[in-house]
């Protein structure tokens, strides 16, 4: 009776975790399918529409460092319970009200998610350590399917109910509501080993592996921002059809969800990341340079080649943020600093492209810059993926970040 309980224990926590983990994208990801459904309810013009996607990936970056202290104070089970919760809250006042509320509500939104994209990688460190790449693995799955999941019904949905976009992007807080009630028993049980050890960050940001790894996390995001913001207008401008270019889009986003299980896996069981770094990098220059040579000739093929090396590369900077840290404490702090600084990073790619095609007047220079951002990335995340002998001194090599004194 005692193993069957133990069992079933485990079993709702593991359901849990998996429900949060695709709790961490169709709040942002259920927004542009009716966004000018919003922007006709409420007269808002491009900007003001765009304003609330933008409103929520800044609180990404803004406010990743809010995750280690109330880790710290509460405990990871805690934090992430109380995410879900203050998410479903922005997510239901997001769609309750006029423009205050939507700005507000998406604000709540993104600090949520923001807190909850730093504890996850410590919460598969704290509960998963002798797994950690397959609970990597299921983790970033998971997330790549929320957001699929949310782009690609939220329309569908609209016309199955007949309700408007308010119903319907109000529907995102059902299942994050369901994984805070799956994870509440997990939250509830006492703290083991008391409060969490405090990590400095004046001696984190002094480690170059703290910044290889930002900068990895940071690029690769910015080229993964880069294709879902503007890769449609580039096919459509290249002469495809609309629904054409969309369903090209949705083939790259649906080749992750595969990649991102299975690569954290087998890259976890290796001692060094690197040699994955640089495939997936190479995967994703191949895509981009398709795109830039012959954009109508096997458009399929470039969306497959970008979908897997952006989803091996997405997977492994979250677990070599796992795996580069001793610790759940550790992983909370590096995984707050990379975070932070690389969503701040990544907000910047589509904009940047875009002022690049309005001064070009083409497509060339930005996909060239694109290919610059991946030289960038493999630049960073082979030194990143590469543990340091052991016995490096703190500033020394791959693995020195996290492992900082105690104060």
């Amino acid at each position: 009776m005692s193993e069957r309980r133990v069992g079933l224990s485990w079993t709702v926590m593991v359901a849990g975790f998996v429900l949060a983990s695709f709790n961490l994208r169709p709040a942002l990801a259920g927004i542009s399918p009716v966004l000018d459904e919003i922007m006709g309810d409420l007269g808002l013009g491009p900007a003001g529409g765009g304003a609330i996607t933008t409103v929520m990936v800044v609180c990404l970056g803004a406010l990743a460092p809010l995750a280690p202290p109330l880790a710290r104070r509460f405990g990871l089970d805690r934090v992430l319970l109380a995410g879900l919760l203050v998410l479903a809250a922005g997510i239901l006042l997001r769609a309750a009200g006029g423009v205050p509320a939507l700005y507000t509500g998406a604000a709540v939104a993104g600090t949520a998610i923001a807190v909850m994209n730093v504890v996850m990688p410590a919460v598969v460190k704290q509960h998963f350590p002798d797994r950690v790449g397959l609970f990597t693995g299921v983790y970033v799955s998971a997330l790549v399917l929320g957001a699929a999941v949310a782009s690609g019904l939220t329309v569908p949905l609209e016309h199955a109910t007949g309700y408007g976009w308010r119903e319907v992007t109000a529907m995102a807080a059902v299942p994050a509501v369901a994984a805070a009630v799956l994870w509440l028993p997990q939250a509830l049980r006492p703290r083991a080993g008391g409060r969490a050890e405090r990590r400095p960050f004046r001696e984190l940001l002094g480690s170059r592996t703290t910044w290889f790894v930002t900068v990895f996390m940071g690029v690769q995001s910015l080229t993964f921002y880069v294709t879902l913001a503007w890769l449609p207008t580039i096919f459509q401008e290249a002469g495809l059809p609309a629904d054409q270019a969309g369903y090209l889009l949705g083939l790259s986003n649906l080749v992750q969800v595969g990649v991102t299980l299975m690569v954290p896996v087998h890259a976890g069981r290796a001692r060094s990341q690197a040699p994955h770094v640089a495939v997936a990098t190479l995967l994703t220059a191949a895509g981009y340079a398709g795109v830039l040579a012959a954009p109508t000739t096997v458009p399929w093929l470039w969306m497959v080649l970008l979908g897997v090396g952006q989803g091996a590369s997405i997977a492994l900077a979250l677990l070599i943020i796992t795996l580069r840290a001793p610790d759940p404490a550790a992983v909370t702090a590096l995984s707050a600093v990379a975070q932070s600084a690389g969503y701040v990073l990544a907000a910047l790619g589509p904009f940047l492209i875009g002022v690049l095609r309005e001064v070009s007047g083409g497509w060339t220079l930005p996909l060239l810059a694109g290919l610059g951002a991946c030289a960038v990335q493999l630049a960073a995340g082979f030194p990143a993926g590469r543990p340091a002998p052991s016995g490096t001194a703190r500033g020394g090599g791959a693995a020195d970040a996290p492992a900082v004194r105690r104060e």
